[in-house]
């Protein structure tokens, strides 16, 4: 696939591209925490987390990645799965549904709309595999900024849980 959107290529990602979504995550842990906001993702980098490089590659390699590119470089990853994680407390949907597993962009791009670009990939993706259904889970806290963002890009909250003592919002997009 090779979608244009203000200048933003979207490609298929691969296992080759799992260093650059490594960056990219440790660089938004330490922007998150350069904010105050050490409870989405804690302080540790991604990469040094127990699993986290093991995840990303299993993400690049197991499940429909695709990688946000502006002048050839990396600048956004998304990652879509059939259902949601089965390590949350998150029921499958009771339809064919595409579920975003990760969203993440460099930081350095912030405000290129980089995230709803990849998120408008994802429906029209959700819609080429013949379903009507995309979901989303964030983190809820913070003052909901994050829930805030997918409702933005027509996402509407469904469901709250926790995992742990992490609070979280399920949200979901009709795209049929």
């Amino acid at each position: 696939m090779n979608d244009t959107t203000h200048g933003i290529r979207i490609r298929s990602g691969s296992l080759a591209d799992a260093p650059a979504i490594l960056n990219m995550l440790d660089s938004a842990v330490a922007w998150m925490n350069a904010r105050g906001n050490t409870e989405q993702w804690g302080t540790t980098p991604y990469s040094q987390k127990p699993g986290g490089v093991a995840r990303v590659e299993r993400y690049t390699t197991e499940n429909a990645p695709y990688i946000a590119e502006l002048d050839g470089s990396a600048v956004g990853a998304l990652v879509l799965d059939r259902g949601p994680s089965p390590q949350m407390p998150i029921a499958p949907a009771e339809e064919p549904e595409r579920y975003v597993r990760l969203l993440v962009s460099d930081r350095r791009y912030a405000g290129r709309g980089i995230g709803a670009a990849l998120l408008a990939h994802a429906a029209e993706e959700t819609r080429r595999a013949g379903a009507e259904l995309l979901r989303v889970d964030c983190w809820a806290g913070g003052g909901g900024e994050l829930v805030a963002f997918y409702e933005r890009n027509g996402f509407l909250p469904t469901d709250r849980f926790l995992a742990q003592d992490w609070p979280g919002q399920v949200l979901a997009r009709r795209v049929g």
